[in-house]
């Protein structure tokens, strides 16, 4: 075993999981990683603030994950969301390499090893990822894909990510923690109510090159339950807008963004949110301004622009 410089392990890979009264899907993450063909991972789990037996479910598996050679963590925390969840666990990781999946999605067998390979081959490279496959947790059975797969071969992916062009599925990445600990210094992510994965992904994304390996390595359950799928009422949906605007922010100022042409890019992937969710609840005149703003960035095709200017004028005189 041999430790670098920063004080990671070689060759060892850390799982970070936030989880949230997670005792009957939890059992389902777990059991992959036990099952993962690599030898050398650590395990931090964070509980945020769970009201069921979540933590129950998780002190049963101690036992099973010293036999596999594992460490184990299992950190407790006060109920927040994921990124606050994922910061509890940062401070514990020791691995050369981060993954932090979700809790109730699944890895499969060599989905750890296959990555970790793949780096190894190909040292120019500081992160990579894998395609992924969405399922039903209780039937089992496929369920479409919820996000664009993009062009393969990009390995540029801030602005793919940022602009949903491409897959963000948290447990399909493998990063290095000394490079991702060179960005957060501090072990702490932005804190916001909008999930973890812009602030894990955005700024490391738009230092390193990221390929894909074209195998589904990583299993999405589909849960219509869940935090991220749950009906929101219209305060709730643009309190979440404003938050993940404030969000992709102060991600600029981390990634160091200055230059004309990304902020042109950043005031179109505002505006065209703003014009999304103004016309879902009837705004108008906040749509119209946020159409102005593209028109002035040069967001819009012409065939974009009289489809958006169609969609008003239906909104308007037929609503």
């Amino acid at each position: 075993m041999c430790i670098g410089d920063q004080g990671f392990i070689e060759e060892k890979v850390s799982v970070v999981t936030p989880v949230f009264n997670g005792e009957f899907y939890l059992p389902g993450m777990l059991e992959s990683i036990l099952s993962q063909t690599y030898p050398q991972m650590e395990i931090i789990l964070v509980d945020d603030g769970s009201t069921d037996g979540t933590i129950l479910v998780a002190e049963r598996y101690r036992e099973r994950f010293a036999r596999r050679g594992y460490d184990y963590h299992i950190i407790h925390s006060c109920h927040k969301n994921a990124s606050a969840a994922i910061n509890q666990g940062l401070p514990y990781v020791t691995g050369e390499y981060l993954i932090w999946p979700d809790s109730d999605d699944v890895l499969e067998p060599e989905s750890v090893e296959k990555r970790v390979e793949f780096l190894k081959r190909h040292p120019q490279y500081q992160c990579v990822r894998s395609l992924a496959y969405y399922f039903d947790p209780v039937t089992g059975e496929s369920r479409k894909a919820e996000e664009q797969t993009g062009n393969l071969s990009d390995e540029y992916l801030f602005w793919d990510i940022l602009e949903s062009k491409t897959f963000v599925c948290c447990g399909c990445y493998m990063i290095k923690s000394e490079c991702f600990f060179a960005i957060y210094p501090g072990r702490h992510i932005p804190e916001y109510p909008v999930g973890q994965n812009f602030q894990m992904l955005l700024p490391y994304m738009y230092r390193y090159r990221c390929p894909t390996i074209r195998e589904p390595l990583y299993g999405v359950c589909v849960r219509e339950n869940s935090h991220s799928r749950r009906g929101l009422t219209q305060e709730e949906e643009e309190r979440k807008y404003r938050d993940y605007e404030s969000l992709v922010d102060e991600i600029s100022e981390i990634c160091g963004i200055h230059d004309t042409e990304s902020r042109r890019r950043m005031v179109c992937w505002k505006a065209r949110r703003r014009y999304i969710i103004s016309m879902k609840y009837g705004r108008i005149d906040q749509a119209v301004y946020a159409l102005y703003l593209l028109c002035k960035n040069r967001g819009f095709t012409k065939e974009q622009l009289a489809e958006t200017f169609w969609g008003i004028w239906n909104k308007v005189f037929h609503s």
